[in-house]
């Protein structure tokens, strides 16, 4: 993994950016490309910010969002220097992909877990909660000052992976670059507002249309639902507005692993999951080809809907009863020695 150092000293030498963010992006994505864009651009560099996708309605509030280039008009710019933010797999790029074969130097920034390293230049910290923590510390060896515009698309990527600081990637250190963050300009309170509490009316209706779908297992340990495509047309509803659905069944009490299943084209599934406490949904997820996190994570797969579920979830309940024995077998082990170092005391 090359030093954020080196990458730093990389970018000081280069003048044509683009930088770029994944399919579908979200709030650590679109924050992240347009905080490292600012940045550079405070450099009196040219730089160009891209994504596959648009950008989701919810991030219309961020500086300058009105400058993302989207898909192939990117084609149209010649750069000398592509950074991809966020992306596990060049796949995540999208139409973007093809700018890696053109002839400029690239670099790779992710915080997942499991990324592929495909650019000339690669920083992959499973460690950091979210890539906007690594942008953060990479404008401060670049030495930029944080504005307030480049510290709230930062505080807003930070906020949205680490589920307003409720997920198990928040960390003392995650509050600490936050509160930097509050102090060089962001607005938590107006970020949360923004984010959680201004959403648009089609995002319920579209929840409602999949909670009529909700399924839960014997158990009630994995439950799903399912968002067909017909059903985002008939509503007028696109892609974004499922965004956070998964949230509601991974709150039903007693469920450990939710599934959302979304279909993006026809046979076509975005697979969604989330665990609580014990589920590693990145492992779960990469037996189907994706991955993430280990409490977020998710894939594409094709084929029927019923046996998709079908599959996914057996999958799911494997490893949750695995995995519970696993903690029954330990906490036995660690009974035993309890009880044996009582009994040489006495």
């Amino acid at each position: 993994m090359t030093d954020l150092r080196v990458i730093a000293g990389l970018l000081r030498n280069a003048n044509k950016f683009i930088v770029a963010g994944h399919v579908m992006p979200d709030g650590d994505c679109v924050g992240s490309v347009k905080a490292l864009g600012l940045a550079l651009t405070r450099m009196g560099k040219d730089v160009t910010v891209a994504l596959p996708d648009p950008v989701p309605e919810i991030f219309n509030f961020l500086p300058g969002v009105n400058e993302f280039v989207i898909g192939r008009e990117a084609f149209e710019g010649q750069y000398d220097f592509m950074v991809a933010l966020d992306c596990s797999v060049p796949e995540r790029l999208g139409p973007l992909q093809a700018l890696l074969g053109r002839p400029l130097t690239t670099v790779n920034i992710d915080h997942h877990v499991g990324s592929c390293e495909f650019a000339h230049y690669n920083y992959i910290s499973p460690s950091h909660a979210a890539t906007a923590e690594i942008v953060q510390d990479l404008i401060g060896f670049l030495e930029i000052e944080i504005t307030s515009e480049i510290a709230t698309c930062l505080y807003t990527g930070i906020a949205t992976d680490t589920g307003s600081f409720q997920y198990e990637n928040t960390t003392p250190e995650t509050h600490r670059r936050a509160a930097s963050l509050m102090e060089q300009g962001a607005s938590p309170v107006w970020i949360n507002l923004m984010i959680n509490e201004q959403k648009p009316l089609i995002n319920l209706l579209v929840l409602e249309s999949a909670l009529k779908t909700l399924k839960l297992s014997p158990c009630g340990r994995v439950a799903w639902v399912s968002v067909q495509r017909d059903t985002l047309d008939r509503l007028n509803a696109g892609d974004e507005n499922t965004d956070g659905l998964i949230g509601y069944i991974r709150s039903i009490r007693g469920v450990e692993v939710a599934l959302f299943f979304h279909e993006i084209s026809p046979g076509l599934y975005r697979v969604g999951f989330r665990s609580k406490e014990i589920a590693d949904v990145n492992r779960l997820a990469s037996l189907f080809g994706g991955g993430g996190h280990v409490r977020a994570a998710g894939c594409v797969v094709s084929g029927n809907l019923e046996s998709l579920q079908e599959r996914i979830v057996s999958e799911a309940l494997k490893q949750i009863e695995e995995t519970e024995r696993g903690l029954q077998a330990q906490y036995e082990r660690h009974s035993q020695c309890a009880e044996a170092a009582r009994d040489d005391l006495s």
